[in-house]
């Protein structure tokens, strides 16, 4: 979703974008009609995901591009790396999504990753602290820029809520708490559950939508129905992107209880950009957008008594939480909105081509 955006923008721009992917887009993500994607047909599997270099050599040698652009080092970022040094092909960017656990890695693909690394032209990431990360990795600090993925901040926008929608989720007259994480292990929806009880105990007409889907979704549902909170919580499953304003802007908290992000998340970043308090775990570079108690509240990972005592603070104070919500857009319309951050981009492609035709 995140590259479909970025290729979507520079269409936008006037740029010939040619995107290699294995992936298909989501049914409800619109493409734009100038963007020209080439499907490869070689498993994205294991080391076999290598085999598509001859499959992406074609497709280059044909398209004969001004730049290469890869998402994610440990897969895209190592095959442009490989075409960069089999064909002598400049300039090459390279962005890293999430963390790379090299420790649990096989060994030659730490090497891959690291031999990518040293490769690029120019590698961006979405956080100062991924940026440290890629430096131990072997990448020049000089070839690092932090750029963020952006918001797309007319579409996620304060907004009156949909009565119909209140309706059919039985939220009329409900304060409402939305977390839209995927229902894994590593955003820790757990910790939000294992909360609620506490939240109703002081705001017992409390209501909380639950999105996503993931391999705890069972487990998740069961724990609910054990601590006698179902009633009080919405399962919805995967909201499409088209939908999701709309449900932001249903509630009046977002949380997040994710253990591990790379930067800030794209959807805490839409919740803020829809005008909501965010409370997020205090993690990698999560108070670097969140001012505890000035814009939102920050709390330790895997704690659900002081994330349920944050969620009661808000819920019992409508200034607060308007207060907070209205920082929170400002913030992100200033500082990642995605018109700017590709713009920011837009001159970096632009300085990487001029410097590799001269």
């Amino acid at each position: 979703m995140h590259t479909l955006r970025w290729a979507n923008s520079f269409c936008e721009r006037g740029w010939k974008v040619d995107l290699i992917t294995w992936r298909k887009p989501v049914s409800d993500f619109a493409v734009h009609q100038d963007l020209t994607i080439h499907y490869i047909i070689s498993p994205p599997h294991s080391l076999a995901r290598y085999t598509a270099l001859f499959e992406i050599s074609r497709i280059l040698r044909k398209l004969r591009p001004d730049i290469i652009h890869a998402h994610y080092i440990s897969t895209f970022g190592i095959l442009a790396g490989l075409y960069s040094r089999l064909f002598g092909f400049s300039p090459v960017v390279m962005t890293a999504w999430g963390r790379y656990n090299l420790a649990n890695s096989k060994r030659i693909h730490r090497k891959l990753i690291k031999n990518a690394l040293k490769t690029a032209d120019l590698i961006t990431c979405d956080a100062e602290h991924m940026a440290e990360e890629m430096e131990k990795l072997g990448a020049a600090r000089e070839n690092i820029r932090i750029i963020y993925f952006g918001t797309d901040t007319q579409k996620f926008k304060p907004q009156p809520k949909s009565e119909k929608l209140l309706e059919s989720l039985g939220l009329k007259n409900s304060p409402v708490v939305i977390s839209v994480r995927s229902l894994n292990p590593i955003y820790d929806i757990e910790s939000l559950i294992k909360a609620i009880p506490l939240v109703l105990k002081e705001v017992p007409e409390a209501k909380f939508i639950i999105a996503g889907n993931g391999k705890q979704k069972d487990y998740l549902a069961g724990l609910a129905k054990d601590l006698e909170v179902s009633d009080s919580i919405r399962f919805t499953g995967l909201i499409t992107e088209n939908q999701l304003p709309f449900y932001f802007n249903l509630a009046d908290i977002y949380v997040s209880t994710s253990l591990s992000d790379a930067g800030l998340s794209a959807s805490t970043a839409e919740a803020m950009a829809c005008g909501l308090p965010p409370v997020i775990t205090d993690f990698g570079d999560n108070g670097e957008w969140v001012e505890d108690n000035v814009n939102g509240f920050l709390v330790p990972l895997k704690n659900p008594p002081e994330l349920a005592a944050k969620i009661i603070n808000l819920l019992q104070d409508k200034a607060k939480r308007q207060r907070f919500g209205e920082a929170s857009r400002n913030i992100i319309d200033e500082n990642n909105s995605r018109d700017k951050e590709m713009g920011k981009m837009e001159e970096l492609y632009i300085e990487q081509i001029e410097r590799c035709q001269k």
